[in-house]
């Protein structure tokens, strides 16, 4: 079968894309698309659960929450009717990472989402009857995320890739810190981490440049500058942790390795990750469940963050066949560090560059790629750059990545309904295939 040419992207793809830097460090990107009538505005502040002690772990999440409840310029009902009266959509997420609040409305009021985001970033009051109320409520979503098995096996996973390391903490955070945290513990997390030289404002869509940089001037130009919220590398640990949940009738997995981090710009990770788990011809799917029905579901991501990175393979099976779906993955581990197959290749490259133009279609997904390249990298990556250096990541290499990873040694976690001796039995079967070190 022959396949028609792709696309390719140029130097000129970029040119929609501007940059400026405000005299006290805040960068504006803008990328102007003019087949579009909307923008999306979002700033984003390089303050996640990984920049947290591990007496504050959660607190930006809470923070998240929290300044939409009032600012010095408007109470919590009129910062919602200010924006819903134009249409608008307003939303905020954390990571590990960093933490990002959003508006999505006509283009020609940009300038208004860059004003009203800006009272979100520096002017919430963090009401202390409204941090009592929204403490209830986040603790509901903290046991709803108590009760999620897979949400469990991905923070005990996290332990056991990074330990003890700021960013094996959960992005929630933790139930006893979340019903201490006060005001002040707010206050003084805002004033530490959110200062011009960690924060983008960015905006895409029906927007123009100046407009913005000029908005933003007048409402992030008296942010101190402060310094890099600069995260540490964690050493790779690896090794087992598990947890039975009482209502599961599955067995839930994730299995993985380490990757370089996003400041390596390496794009081996993503092409193993595409190459062993996109899609359902590939091996992953292929062999767990079209060949042996051992899942209904897996599958595998390259997740590279600031200063760390994870190859990550997620599952869920019945307890009878655990042990049958270990040995499947081990084996297919083993054998993508012996040889490459080159139509797994060609389709994972493939997979990733259709993924990639389809993110292009999508302002929001563009804003946060730029975003946490000029946080992390300090530079705007060039998209037809990245494309170019995927396609030519060869065979060899990718058979080399699949070996190193394999002899830094897996983390793996396991919840739902753990039988008696399963990890007993996970230690045997990915130890005798030299990919879990023995317990210690």
């Amino acid at each position: 079968m022959t396949l028609p040419s792709l696309p390719t992207l140029s130097s000129a793809d970029d040119d929609a894309t501007q940059l400026s830097t405000l005299a006290n460090g805040v960068r504006v990107v803008t990328i102007t698309l003019p087949h579009m009538q909307t923008a999306n505005v979002s700033v984003f502040v390089r303050a996640g659960s990984g920049h947290e002690r591990k007496a504050d772990n959660g607190i930006g999440h809470v923070i998240e929450h929290m300044v939409f409840k009032g600012t010095t310029e408007r109470d919590a009902r009129h910062f919602n009717l200010d924006a819903e009266r134009l249409g608008a959509e307003v939303n905020a997420h954390t990571d590990k990472d960093h933490t990002a609040f959003h508006m999505r409305g006509l283009g020609p009021h940009a300038p208004t989402f860059v004003r009203l985001l800006s009272d979100l970033a520096q002017r919430a009051t963090f009401p202390e009857a409204e941090l009592g109320r929204e403490r209830e409520v986040l603790l509901h979503e903290l046991t709803e995320d108590e009760d999620d098995p897979m949400s469990t096996a991905f923070k005990l996973f996290d332990a056991a890739c990074f330990g003890t390391h700021a960013l094996a903490q959960p992005v929630i955070g933790t139930r006893r810190n979340i019903e201490r945290f006060s005001r002040a513990d707010l206050v003084a997390h805002t004033q530490r981490l959110y200062t011009g030289a960690n924060v983008v404002v960015a905006a895409a869509g029906a927007v123009d440049h100046d407009t913005v940089v000029r908005e933003a001037e007048a409402c992030f130009g008296t942010m101190q500058r402060g310094t890099p919220n600069v995260l540490s590398a964690p050493a790779w640990l690896g090794g087992q942790r598990a947890k039975s949940q009482a209502g599961s009738s599955q067995t839930h997995l994730v299995l993985g390795f380490p990757l370089p981090p996003l400041q390596a710009d390496d794009p081996t990770g993503a092409v193993c990750a595409a190459l062993l788990g996109e899609g359902m011809s590939s091996p992953l799917m292929d062999q767990l469940r079209e060949q042996r029905g051992l899942v209904y579901y897996a599958a595998c991501s390259a997740d590279a963050v600031d200063s760390a990175g994870q190859f990550v393979i997620e599952a869920s099976t019945s307890p009878a066949q655990l042990d049958e779906c270990l040995g499947a993955l081990a084996g297919l581990l083993q054998a993508q560090a012996q040889a490459i197959s080159p139509d797994d290749l060609a389709r994972a490259r493939n997979q990733i560059r259709v993924r990639r133009l389809r993110g292009l279609e999508k302002p929001g997904r563009r804003l946060e790629d730029a975003a946490l390249d000029l946080l992390v990298l300090d530079r705007l990556r060039p998209r037809a750059d990245w494309l170019a250096r995927m396609q030519a990541v060869s065979a060899e290499q990718v058979r080399a990545a699949f070996e190193a990873m394999l002899s830094a040694g897996a983390a793996l976690a396991l919840t739902g309904k753990v039988a008696r001796g399963s990890t007993e039995r996970a230690q045997r079967i990915l130890g005798s295939a030299g990919l879990l070190r023995p317990a210690p």
